[in-house]
Parts: C-alpha cells; structure tokens; sequence
C-alpha cells in the first residue's frame, strides 16, 4: 500500500495523468470477490471515508437489518421488544405482531436497525429472555430456516412435561442448562389465562447435550419428577412404534362401543387404540359358543341282587352286593 502511494504521489508530482475511474473498474473486474472483499477490508480501517462508504452501501437494502423476533409471551409489547434489541444499535422499526380478530399477541415480532452492524451484533447473542420466555431472532429474509431448518434439530429439541404450574422459563432454562449451551426454551403458556400449561420445549445447540438431558437420572424440578424426552418438528413428542416383529392382539370392544361396521359412541379414551375389524364371514351377533362334549362316565362295578330283597324308602330295594 505505501508503494501505491507513493507512486501515485510521483506519478502527480511529475504531472502524470491519475488513474481514471474507468481505468479503475478495468483493473478490479477480473478479481474474485474474495480478492475484493479482502481489499477493501484493508482499505475500510485506514481510510474512513471508505468505511463510511461501504456501511452506507451494505445498509441500503433493509433485508440485511431486518432480524425476525420469535418465542415473545403473550404480553410482550413493542416497547419491551425494542427494550431487549436496543443495546446491539439504533432501532429503526420495531413491532410485536398482533392478530387482527383476537388483538393479540401473535408470540413473534420484528426489529429492523438502522445500521447492518446493528443487526449483526444481535445475530451473535441470538437468545434472550424477554418477559420472562427464551425469544430467538434470525434474519427476517431467512425466516423459520434459520433455526428450525437445520437438519438435526430432532435430535436438539426436547419435550418436557409434568412441569409444576410454578415454575417459571427462568428456572427450566437454569435446570436445563447444566447440559450445555441452550439455543432456545421456554414453558408453553395459556394464550388466555396466560398460566403455565404444564410442559415446555428446551433446545439445545448440541446434539450432545441434548442426550445428556435425557440420560440425566435427576429430572425433579420444582418438587416433581418431569418426563424429558425428543420433540418433533411439531413440537410433539415422538412416539415409540411397536416392533415389526410384534403383533397387537385387539382389545375387547368396550360396553360404549358398538360391533365393527357400526357408528362409535363417544370418544375413546386417551391412549386406547380401536381393535382391527373382524372379517366379514362373521356377522355382528354374538359369536356362538364351542359345542360341549359330554365326560365319559365311570365304569360301575357289576353287582347282582337276590330275590326278594328287602325295599328302602320310596319302595326302592337297597343294593347290596353278591356276597
């Protein structure tokens, strides 16, 4: 860089004509854009009208200021939304997203910056408790894929239920923590009462630690024993499936239910599977039952009796055997 100076100094001193801006574009076209980007974030610190030129370029465009706010509580307003992105820069827009026919909350929000520096700072500390729940920002342009896109979030994403209604984000993130660095968590609220509904979701940015979690025999958290286990893309826990190998023997139909082929009263209860319908050669009565077949009787000893011999009650002789 001082040899460019320097010549450029003698190439003016000696009255030799500045390289032009054409001249310029002419001689940076064939360089890569690593080869660029390279130049000018040497030239950036040094000179700072370069610098100033180069934000004002990379924040034209709002797509790189825009950050998308998801997990806010119901009670998340804009002010405490812009609260929480304040310390990363100067806010340019910022707004909790409210449904049009219930005026509430729609549990996300964005925040745009007025300079893209702004919002890198924030992408660097992505999780922050706000009212008391783990909200995540992303890029607004990258949307849902900035987070739940990644292909191993279902090993990441836990489901934990059994939780006591006291228990707060706060203390399931500080439980959970021990495991590893969390990227997201919160306890799932009641949009109308706002209370605990017994379960909440821990991400965390390993899938490492997420296993720990699970292993860890000490699941009591606020004076219960909690159920930790993998959540789906859905935020539904995984179901276990039966085996290949193993064949569900039907349930009998309950007093509620009526034959197969026929309308079902009521709802089954929860965790009851309906039994496979019978096959069609069977009608809907009952089933009958197996003919029974009659015991063989003892064989009886032969016994013979004498004339005249003496009658019992009911005229009936006694039997006595042959001596």
């Amino acid at each position: 860089m001082e040899d460019f100076k320097k010549r450029k100094m003698e190439e003016t001193g000696n009255g030799g004509e500045s390289t032009t801006q054409e001249e310029m574009r002419l001689l940076l076209d064939p360089l890569a854009k690593s080869q660029l980007v390279d130049l000018l974030s040497r030239l950036g610190p040094q000179y700072p009208s370069i610098a100033e030129e180069i934000k004002s370029l990379a924040s034209a465009d709002p797509v790189h200021r825009k950050l998308f706010v998801r997990g806010l509580a119901w009670n998340t307003t804009s002010d405490t939304l812009c609260d929480a992105f304040r310390m990363h820069g100067e806010i340019e827009e910022g707004a909790v997203i409210y449904d049009k026919a219930t005026s509430k909350s729609r549990g996300y929000g964005f925040i745009t910056y007025k300079h893209m520096e702004s919002a890198h700072s924030a992408l660097r500390a992505p999780s922050k408790v706000i009212d008391g729940r783990m909200a995540v920002c992303t890029l607004a342009c990258e949307g849902l894929n900035g987070v739940s896109g990644t292909p191993d979030l279902a090993q990441r994403k836990l489901y934990v239920g059994g939780l006591s209604p006291n228990v707060t984000s706060e203390m399931l993130l500080s439980f959970f923590g021990r495991h590893g660095e969390i990227e997201e968590g919160s306890v799932a609220y009641d949009k109308d009462t706002n209370e605990s509904r017994g379960f909440g979701f821990v991400t965390y940015k390993t899938v490492e630690a997420a296993k720990k979690a699970i292993d860890d025999p000490q699941k009591n958290l606020g004076g219960r024993n909690v159920i930790v286990k993998l959540a789906d893309s859905k935020g539904k826990t995984v179901q276990t499936h039966l085996p290949a190998t193993m064949v569900p023997v039907p349930m009998p139909l309950a007093a509620v239910y009526s034959q197969p082929g026929n309308t079902h009263i009521g709802s089954a209860p929860v965790g009851y599977t309906y039994p496979q319908p019978v096959a069609s050669s069977y009608s809907n009565a009952s089933y009958p039952s197996p003919p029974s077949v009659p015991m063989p009787y003892p064989a009886q000893s032969q016994v013979s009796y004498a004339p005249g011999a003496p009658t019992g009650m009911g005229g009936y002789p006694y039997y006595l055997p042959k001596q």
